[in-house]
């Protein structure tokens, strides 16, 4: 599986994004998927994830109520709102491994190029 993440770029503190990611192929299971972040410096930290029919997510205690995932079919966005400095990141969608959606990377198996949001103070 081959994923590709776009719409990331510069932003205003306070602004908004919305990031896609696409996979070239629909898993043999109920994958769930999700999004990782890495910061210059900093190790990767989970962001969120979102189950194979999209009824149950996980967010991080940094992104909760300000970022959203949803899903359709092979298709995952993350919707960005209020973004601080702070979320200024390479932003990473993932598979996982099963059907659950765990917090560490190790939980996921297929992980996409990444795409760079940067947010300006």
């Amino acid at each position: 599986v081959q994923l590709q993440a776009s719409g990331g770029g510069l932003v205003q503190a306070g602004g908004s994004l919305r990031l896609s990611c696409a996979a070239s192929r629909r898993t043999s299971s109920n994958n769930a998927m999700g999004w990782f972040r890495q910061a210059p410096g900093k190790e990767r930290e989970f962001v969120g994830s979102i189950s194979w029919r999209g009824g149950t997510t996980i967010y991080a205690d940094n992104v909760r109520g300000r970022f959203t995932i949803s899903r359709d079919n092979a298709k995952m966005y993350l919707q960005m709102n209020t973004l601080k400095p702070e979320d200024t990141a390479i932003y990473y969608c993932v598979v996982a491994r099963s059907s659950y959606s765990g917090r560490d990377t190790a939980d996921y198996q297929y992980w996409g190029q990444g795409t760079q949001v940067t947010v300006s103070s």
